[in-house]
């Protein structure tokens, strides 16, 4: 990994710079390619100025490498320093060990109603991003919930319950494995998902499934194969008239308008985003299968794809006008200040910055400290000051820059 001159990991900028130097592009023939400005693609290079995570997706798909490439994930070092990585291997031999019958002395299965309540605390790790905490109880819970399946061979209502269990504990593998950048885990969790999801007649799980892979297509250059994702999803989960099934199609909308963001198509993108806004000024605050759909939400997106634009004042306009409800998710919530605090950096005000990063760490303390944007905001306000803060610098350390 490229190093910078004070000896942290150099930015996307230096392994952008890298990779192209590699593919023998010129910064005008990669600008074009990715569909962004070469004077932005410079400034980007130089580390003058950072780019959003749909701008970075864009270039990753030019280079033909993985947004993670650019990133420099999974961070190897920093989990290990948390012992994270430890856990990461017994979650992959339970994905593997799918539908494999246990030993002859393996205890059975809890009762299903014990099961459910497993998948609560699931739900609720994910609501919360502790994911040290989910990855360590995953790998038995998946083992037990794989036998579960065996006991249950007939068709009819406990066998449905029990795979939608499991399509619950796969998607927290997903979560876990996609936070800390370990893609093939992430992949791997969402094949043992569908499988899952097809065999618990619920269609909404289906949708989730198909929302989930079309995120890890705007990791790489598949992003066209994840509108596919996307529009089938949409068209394969009819319009029901409940609240669930209509966040359910709203989580799929807001993706849409990430990946058409990413492709340029800005009539699409804005299309969609009416469409998700209409949903959510009429189901409300909605906290269905964890998509968290509502007006904030959608705000969110709209913050995002004010960014994508590189329109960093106007991202932060619509971020101050947010009030996040009482209640939110403190992974959304996170993600919010994550996305305001790079909005601020880039609009000349490193102390709102900082302080929406503090608000970042204090709602999801391991999602904020492994996310990119708190990355490359901690490195574009380092790079602001020749004499950063004591905060600054307590809170680089913190977060690994």
């Amino acid at each position: 990994m490229a190093q910078a001159n004070d000896g942290r990991p150099a930015g996307v900028g230096a392994r952008i710079r890298e990779l192209r130097a590699l593919r023998d592009y010129s910064l005008r023939e990669l600008a074009q390619r990715a569909h962004v400005s070469k004077s932005m693609l410079s400034d980007v290079e130089r580390g003058e100025r950072q780019p959003s995570e749909q701008v970075i997706a864009a270039v990753a798909k030019a280079l033909r490498v993985n947004v993670s490439v650019l990133h420099g994930q999974p961070y190897i070092e920093q989990l290990r320093k948390d012992q994270l990585d430890r856990l990461i291997t017994p979650l992959g031999i339970a994905l593997d060990d799918w539908g494999i019958p246990p030993e002859d002395d393996a205890p059975p299965p809890r009762p299903l109603p014990e099961l459910q309540q497993a998948i609560r605390t699931v739900q609720d790790l994910r609501t919360v991003s502790e994911y040290g905490k989910l990855a360590t109880g995953l790998p038995a819970l998946l083992a037990e919930i794989s036998y579960a399946t065996l006991l249950h061979p007939t068709p009819g209502r406990d066998r449905e319950l029990i795979h939608w269990l499991q399509t619950e504990a796969a998607l927290g593998a997903f979560s876990v494995a996609y936070k800390f950048g370990y893609m093939d885990l992430a992949r791997l969790s969402l094949a043992r998902m569908a499988s899952a999801a097809a065999l618990s007649g619920d269609p909404r799980q289906v949708a989730a499934e198909r929302m989930k892979r079309a995120q890890l297509s705007t990791d790489g250059p598949a992003m066209e194969q994840g509108l596919r994702l996307v529009k089938q999803g949409l068209r394969d989960l009819a319009d029901d008239g409940t609240a669930e099934t209509r966040a359910v199609r709203g989580g799929l909308l807001l993706k849409g308008v990430q990946l058409y963001g990413v492709l340029g198509n800005a009539d699409e993108s804005n299309a969609y985003l009416q469409e998700a806004e209409g949903i959510a000024n009429e189901i409300g605050e909605t906290n269905h299968y964890l998509f968290v759909f509502g007006p904030t939400n959608v705000a969110q997106h709209a913050i995002a794809a004010a960014a994508d634009r590189d329109e960093h004042g106007e991202a932060l306009r619509l971020a101050r006008a947010v009030h996040l409800p009482e209640g939110y998710s403190p992974a959304r919530a996170g993600v919010y200040w994550i996305d305001r605090a790079r909005a601020e950096a880039l609009t000349a005000h490193p102390d709102d910055a900082l302080e929406s990063l503090v608000k970042a760490r204090d709602a999801t303390p391991q999602q904020t400290r492994y996310h990119p944007t708190t990355r490359e905001t901690v490195g574009t306000l380092l790079r602001a000051r020749p004499r950063p803060s004591q905060e600054l610098r307590e809170y680089a350390l913190w977060s690994g820059v």
